[in-house]
């Protein structure tokens, strides 16, 4: 490893919503975003199609989405939590429209809203019908590179975090396109680089958000509260593209109907809800009619007919691509990771159980989406919790004055072997994904180990197969179904309120590894 170097530069991992979000809070502050790509490439928010849930409508209120939320979230959600972060939402909304949003209008200028599953009302702020991560995105960017206290070190990823003395004070870097790592010391660092989908084979995330930021927090020590919980989309487009493109939840909230191959409308004999309930429910029925062979598919063409060609112009043009026509025919789906719950433990200011280290956006787990999040819940907690990352930061770092980072050449190492990567995406598909079971998990956790073996040096792929290992192993302690973590073994909860799942890396670690961990 090259020597360390030092900056007085707050240091933010990732470049997603979470991220820009808390570098702006914390302007004039010198802060350092790591980005591994281009801002506005590889990041989960610009995929975002739904919106940012909030009680905008007058007769709507904040205690009613806390409530749906916590009902969505089968036992686990932390109702605080709940009611900060959806009390803030109407302020969160209007800071984006201040900043140029452009949040879709009604003509006498309220917002647009459209209803989304388990959501007991119309809440859900679109820009350009599915184009709220893009166009939210867009608008930081802009506001980023107009803020002479943000650098942006593009081409960069993390591999790992430095601890000395029980605190995080510094990171390890190193070039994407894969080199040596170079430790940079900071006076505080902001986990916020994504999620977890793309350790699965059937995935609506970027390649590159797969359990990095989980992986290198619970490589440092840190707690991981609920890694079992996963979401999985119920209506990933299934036209044979990786990452899959998504058919947005909205289009269901227009009142698209679920098929299979025989025409049935098969939601209706499954939940009072049909095609709004839950969405573990409803992925669960896509992913068994998917098993039973009976290829089912999301049709709106009773619905929007043509208007979903400009109301939905990014699911129009992946179909598109895929060479469906939508107001013809049904869009082929499937269940597909899409969201993880769980991540780094914080409290409601964002710190970690580490000192130094806070977390926010999908890496954290803020006790907001329990077993199940609330559809477009996700976007609201990343603005929200930025907010009070940066805020909890700012309270205890001194203002000082910093240089830009520099890094010197970094000699090439190689990245993750990709027929690994696949065998880990298949392996958390087969053993962890929408319907598990023991005789599963247990050889999911075998093929990570192997894996593990195969190219033991390569720091990127220890973070992805930690994530995964913590996933699985949390899986299988879990004896139960609660939310999206369905067990065929043990299809029932043990009672209406569970019971969090709070884990060290070091628990999930074959014996033989934690004699040297």
């Amino acid at each position: 490893m090259t020597d360390a170097i030092s900056t007085g530069r707050i240091v933010i991992l990732g470049a997603g919503l979470a991220a820009l979000s808390a570098a702006l809070r914390l302007a004039p502050r010198p802060v350092l975003v790591i980005s591994p790509e281009a801002l506005g490439q590889g990041a989960s928010s610009v995929w975002a199609q739904g919106g940012v849930a909030a009680a905008m409508d007058p007769a709507d209120t904040p205690e009613a989405h806390a409530c749906d939320t916590v009902n969505a979230g089968a036992g686990l959600v932390d109702p605080e939590v709940a009611r900060l972060v959806t009390n803030a939402a109407r302020s969160r909304i209007f800071d984006l429209t201040e900043i140029g949003t452009p949040f879709d209008r009604t003509p006498d200028g309220g917002f647009v809203l459209s209803r989304e599953a388990a959501h007991g009302a119309a809440r859900v702020v679109r820009v350009k019908g599915d184009q709220a991560g893009a166009q939210i995105m867009k608008t930081l960017i802009r506001a980023v590179r107009a803020t002479p206290s943000i650098q942006v070190l593009e081409g960069v990823m993390a591999s790992g975090l430095e601890v000395a003395k029980g605190r995080v004070d510094g990171v390890r870097l190193m070039r994407a396109s894969g080199s040596q790592e170079i430790t940079l010391r900071a006076p505080a660092v902001l986990l916020a680089a994504g999620g977890s989908g793309g350790l699965f084979a059937a995935t609506t995330n970027p390649h590159r958000i797969a359990g990095a930021a989980i992986g290198m927090a619970a490589r440092a020590g840190a707690v991981i509260s609920d890694p079992e919980f996963v979401q999985f989309h119920p209506t990933a487009m299934d036209v044979g593209i990786d990452p899959a493109p998504l058919a947005s939840e909205a289009l269901r909230g227009e009142g698209a109907h679920l098929l299979n191959a025989n025409g049935e409308r098969f939601m209706l004999a499954v939940h009072p809800d049909a095609e709004l309930a839950p969405r573990d429910i409803v992925a669960r029925a896509v992913y068994l009619q998917s098993k039973a062979g009976l290829r089912p598919a999301l049709d709106t063409r009773h619905c929007l007919g043509e208007r979903i060609l400009t109301e939905f112009p990014a699911v129009a043009q992946a179909c598109a691509r895929a060479g469906i026509d939508p107001t013809r025919q049904p869009i082929p789906v499937a269940a597909a990771a899409h969201y993880h719950m769980g991540g780094v433990e914080t409290d409601d200011t964002g710190r970690s159980s580490l000192s130094g280290l806070w977390a926010c956006g999908e890496a954290a787990s803020t006790g907001l989406h329990g077993a199940n999040r609330l559809a477009s819940n996700g976007l609201l907690e990343a603005l929200v919790f930025a907010d009070r990352c940066a805020d909890s930061i700012a309270a205890i770092t001194p203002e000082v004055t910093a240089l830009e980072v520099e890094l010197p050449d970094l000699a090439a190492a190689p990245l993750p072997d990709p027929q690994l990567v696949q065998r880990l995406r298949r392996a958390m598909t087969l053993g962890a994904g929408v319907v598990r079971d023991t005789v599963g998990l247990m050889a999911c956790l075998r093929e990570i180990d192997a894996i593990e073996n195969s190219q033991p040096d390569c720091t990127p792929l220890l973070n992805m197969t930690a994530t995964a290992r913590l996933i699985a192993y949390a899986a299988l302690n879990r004896q139960e179904s609660r939310g999206a973590h369905f067990r065929s073994d043990y299809p029932q909860s043990q009672g209406k309120t569970g019971q969090r799942t709070r884990i060290r890396l070091t628990d999930a670690l074959p014996s033989s590894l934690k004699e040297t961990a």
